[in-house]
């Protein structure tokens, strides 16, 4: 229905660049794959932290023997 043609995309384009300039973009993007990697990571059920609970557990086991 509503297509973003090459014109409106490079209007878009040019606009953020006067936004944030050329330098802010790539750490933008990083921000924005480390968000987007995190969100995929939390739908899956990956936990970051679990493999660091665990390791923690099994060290007052071995602390306790």
């Amino acid at each position: 229905m509503f297509g973003i043609g090459m014109q409106e995309l490079l209007i878009i384009v040019l606009i953020i660049l006067l936004l944030f300039g050329g330098r802010k973009i790539p750490e933008l993007m990083k921000g924005l794959g480390k968000g987007v990697r995190s969100f995929k990571d939390g739908m899956n059920g990956v936990d970051e932290a679990a493999p660091k609970k665990d390791e923690a557990k099994k060290e007052e086991v071995e602390k306790k023997d």
